[in-house]
């Protein structure tokens, strides 16, 4: 085995640019950030190009949809950041800080009930972007989805974004018609028939919007499109599924100020090691929800970005 000769110290440099180490060696794969999984044709001819002349020629893709070009020499990092560049890409997506945006293909999926992507690509400006040099007890993970189907796992990051579709059930237009199309179309049994009226059961309805313009008496002509939020979801070594704030958002600024106020929080309240799953559970999460709901925090912004984070609050992954 060849003789490594990257210090520790230069090791950890190049990382926090984005660079990991590919093990018994000097070579690094240089992590790109994409804005929600999207890159252009020009981008990713770049990207095929920078591959060849700085790396193995591999590209891989990471579970957080940024691009990872293996086998760059050490002494080639800032030759290949330089060359990605050129197309307005960047290196990075470690640390313990906001990281990449992931975000599922709702905008164009048939289920999809929101734009996930320009949702997403305001998250990564806002957040990705916005919180770059604000340090967080850990790495904090966002993903949004475009439906219950849960494809990219919201529940599972830090913070998720689930998109919904309120039923708005005009009861006077029901007909009770022996056959409910509203009832066929409901994948979890939400809707029912009872007493020969259709009922929407709320707590089980999971506002997937299956069941819009299904009534052919307009008892279901439309809904509402709303944002579900979840905090404190985690995987990796030790796994939390996350938990939904008790309301569904039809503001999509006041969804936006959510996740300000949870990395506002996080910041302040969190201790260093600790992932924001165990920052939630040491402080409870009617606490924190309430929190969430109220403007304090923002109102203390910028004491809470100066201040000191608080020391080391535990092991974590």
């Amino acid at each position: 085995m060849a003789t490594l000769t990257v210090s520790p110290l230069e090791e950890k440099r190049v990382k926090a640019l984005g660079f990991l180490s590919n093990k018994g060696t000097d070579n690094f794969s240089a992590r790109i950030i994409t804005v929600n999984g999207k890159i252009t044709a020009a981008q990713q001819k770049c990207i095929a190009e920078a591959a060849e002349k700085f790396g193995n020629g591999i590209v891989t893709f990471t579970t957080r949809l940024t691009i990872e070009v293996q086998g760059v020499p050490f002494e080639k990092v800032e030759d290949f950041r330089a060359y990605i560049a050129k197309e307005g890409l960047v290196t990075g997506g470690t640390g313990s800080k906001v990281r990449p945006v992931v975000s599922c293909k709702g905008t164009t999926c048939q289920y999809g009930l929101i734009d996930t992507f320009a949702l997403s690509e305001e998250i990564h400006h806002l957040f990705f972007e916005g919180y770059h040099d604000v340090k967080l007890p850990h790495k904090f993970k966002i993903a949004v989805g475009g439906c219950p189907n849960n494809c990219v796992k919201p529940d599972l990051n830090d913070l998720g974004i689930i998109g919904q579709m309120i039923p708005q059930y005009d009861e006077e237009e029901c007909m009770g018609c022996k056959k409910c199309s509203v009832e066929e179309a409901c994948p979890v049994g939400a809707a029912q028939l009872q007493d020969g009226l259709l009922a929407i059961d709320p707590a089980a309805c999971n506002n997937c919007g299956r069941c819009i313009d299904k009534c052919r008496f307009d008892a279901l002509p439309g809904g509402v499109n709303g944002y579900k939020i979840y905090i404190g979801g985690r995987w990796g070594k030790r796994i939390a599924q996350g938990r939904a704030l008790n309301r569904v958002f039809t503001d999509k600024a006041e969804a936006l100020s959510v996740i300000e106020k949870a990395l506002l929080l996080f910041r302040e309240q969190g201790k260093t090691g600790e992932r924001f799953s165990q920052t939630i559970e040491r402080l409870g999460f009617d606490n924190v929800e309430q929190q969430l709901l109220a403007d304090d925090l923002l109102a203390r912004k910028d004491e809470i970005i100066s201040a000191k984070l608080h020391e080391t609050g535990g092991a974590t992954c």
